[in-house]
């Protein structure tokens, strides 16, 4: 999972999120960004309205948290979300093992008519930063 830095990295280079099942998020305001939250029919709803995204609690999630707005809160976007959106820069994705035996994850992509690479012990984390690369490619 990205970390909430990576995800504020994210959406201050102009990603946007509209809620749906399955998505993970933070509430982003210091001393409550620690918990991670899923958009769920039973227990996180999203509720459309004209005037934005609400993102209600229902049943005995949050005791003390009734709703936030979606700008309130912090999308944490998924592996698979996060290679998605990199759409036709990504080119791949390769896994080596390190000599202490762990692993490291390299995504390459083309960004800016260039060949980029992004290297994390955790597959997300490089797709994440890729993506902050690509955006910010794309608004130059």
């Amino acid at each position: 999972m990205i970390s909430v830095e990576l995800a504020r990295s994210l959406r201050d280079a102009g990603l946007r999120w509209h809620p749906d099942t399955g998505d993970r998020f933070v509430i982003d305001k210091p001393g409550v960004d620690e918990d991670v939250y899923t958009v769920s029919e039973m227990t996180v709803e999203r509720h459309d309205h004209p005037t934005g995204t609400i993102l209600g609690f229902n049943g005995t999630t949050e005791w003390a948290l009734d709703s936030v707005t979606a700008d309130e809160s912090l999308w944490l976007p998924r592996e698979d979300q996060l290679r998605d959106l990199l759409g036709p820069a990504f080119v791949g994705l390769t896994r080596t093992v390190t000599p202490a035996g762990g692993a490291l994850h390299t995504v390459s992509a083309t960004i800016g008519g260039a060949d980029r690479t992004f290297a994390a012990t955790d597959p997300a984390i490089a797709y994440g930063e890729a993506l902050v690369a690509y955006i910010t490619a794309a608004l130059e």
